[in-house]
This record gives C-alpha cells, structure tokens and sequence, in this order.
C-alpha cells in the first residue's frame, strides 16, 4: 500500500468513526465500527460487547474510544491460543502505542479528563442532569474528535503492525 492509498483509507476511517460516533452517540461503538469495516474483522457481537465501554460505563474511566481501539488490535493481532505469547506481546505493545499518542493528543486516556480537554470541565453522565449538560454542550458533534482520533491512530497500528508481522493487510 503506498502513502497516499494509507493516507485515503486513514481519512475515510478517521470520518467513519465519527459519523458512527454521532449515530450511537457511543465513542466506543463509533470506533469500532469503523475499525471492524475498514479491516473486515469482527462482527455484530463484538460490536455489542462495546455498547457500555463509554467511559467505562460512563464512570469517567478509561474513554470509550481507546478501549475499542484496544478491542480492534486485539481483534487484529490477539491470541487464539494460551501458549502464543508473541501474540501476547504484539497487542500490549500496540495497545501501549496507542494509549500513549491518544494520551499526547487529549492529556490522558480518561474520560473525565478527554472531557475537561475539550469542554473545559467534565460530567458526570451517570447523574441525569450532568448529562443533559454535556448533550447540551454539542457533546454528539465534540465527542467525534476522541473516536476519529482514536480510530486513525488505531488504524495506523494495524497497518504497521501487518507490515511489520508479514500478515495480509486486509482480509
């Protein structure tokens, strides 16, 4: 693939995942998607999986872009078996990866504090008037920015790593 093809599929990834962002109204959702059907892989139940990840069940944990980040490389490099460490090693290391540009880009791999970076404060989206706030502070439109992010980075990582790893770079 050569930088422009890269490029072009990075963008459209990048775009996807924030429009799915915007239908789920999920960062975790969003991304994923956008990941499973730019690298064909997954499927609607993996998808389902990452339905309460936003904010590790809106808490203000770890955001819900990152964990299906981490979901997809784990889709695209995890191990099938006990015994395939390398496996093992590959994802943590491209999960680390990951966690660490979305973390120069936002400030830290948390909600609350992804939030702060981008509202100026953080909500509370367990407490229903907190969350009628963050709706109201254009949050669907804001909150592309993690999941687009998040996505692009992801798939720059896949694409690396299936180079790098001598596997197809699309199924």
């Amino acid at each position: 693939m050569n930088d422009q093809d890269r490029d072009a599929l990075l963008d459209a990834l990048e775009k996807k995942a924030g429009d799915y962002e915007e239908l789920f109204a999920s960062c975790s959702q969003g991304t994923l998607l956008a990941l499973q059907e730019h690298f064909n892989f997954g499927n609607a139940e993996v998808l389902k999986a990452a339905t309460a990840m936003p904010g590790m069940a809106l808490r203000g944990d770890t955001c819900g872009a990152v964990v299906a980040g981490i979901m997809a490389l784990g889709l695209a490099f995890g191990r099938e078996k006990a015994d395939d460490l390398a496996a093992v090693s590959r994802t943590t290391s491209a999960a680390r990866k990951l966690c660490k540009r979305f973390e120069a880009e936002f400030g830290s791999c948390n909600c609350r504090d992804v939030q702060h970076h981008i509202f100026g404060r953080s909500f509370n989206l367990t407490d229903p008037q907190e969350g009628k706030e963050f709706v109201k502070a254009n949050a669907i439109k804001k909150c592309r920015l993690p999941a687009e992010r998040a996505a692009r980075i992801t798939g720059e990582l896949i694409l690396e790593g299936r180079r790098k790893h001598a596997l197809p770079v699309v199924d």
